[in-house]
């Protein structure tokens, strides 16, 4: 079973119905002991950096996602639930994430700029693979995914960044280190590639 992490941050729905469209089997929850036995853990996002991890604050939810991780059951962060596994988030103000990656969440530099490209980022662009995973077979090189974002992931591990993606030069669209891997882009938005990483995630 994939429990979705509750924690009134994301599209929790459109997640489920994706895995449901992929073959798998998953439950929306925040409840520790339906956590505690799932085999796989996806944590999705929509909204600010800081009020993301102040709910899985409240909600009690930092301890069991942080014990998943460790027992080496596979996780995957969404778009918001990627940039939460960071040291620190920089939006309205600097703000401490998950720490499980180092690294921090920096906004795109040029809006406003004359002539600059949009912020946020929205709409199809295409991943550029750094490393073989499970989570992108089937995928090929250049593949479109779904994009919305203005902040951006930096990590400083070497080696953890999966795919980059264009966008007023490279960013990390997607990371992978033992069981973690995480997408800023939103696969449950990004029709049958999208589809195609979810079920690689639930056969791990």
């Amino acid at each position: 079973m994939i429990a979705i992490i509750d924690y009134d941050m994301g599209n929790l729905r459109s997640v489920s119905k994706a895995f449901e469209k992929a073959g798998a089997a998953s439950v929306i929850t925040r409840d520790p002991s339906v956590i505690a036995g799932a085999s796989h853990m996806v944590l999705p996002g929509v909204g600010a950096f800081r009020d993301c991890m102040r709910n899985l604050i409240d909600y009690g939810l930092v301890a069991p996602i942080i014990k998943h991780i460790d027992s080496g059951r596979p996780f995957l962060g969404i778009c918001l639930g990627m940039q939460l596994l960071f040291e620190e988030g920089t939006e309205f103000g600097l703000h401490k994430g998950l720490g499980v990656i180092k690294g921090r969440v920096v906004r795109f530099p040029f809006a406003g700029s004359p002539g600059s490209l949009k912020v946020p980022h929205i709409g199809w662009n295409d991943v550029n693979i750094k490393k073989p995973s499970p989570l992108l077979d089937g995928i090929p090189d250049g593949t479109y995914f779904y994009f919305v974002h203005s902040y951006y992931c930096a990590p400083l591990e070497a080696g953890v960044t999966l795919t980059t993606t264009d966008y007023g030069g490279a960013f990390t669209s997607s990371i992978a280190r033992d069981n973690v891997f995480a997408c800023q882009f939103h696969p449950e938005k990004s029709q049958r590639a999208g589809l195609r990483i979810l079920k690689n995630f639930s056969e791990m």
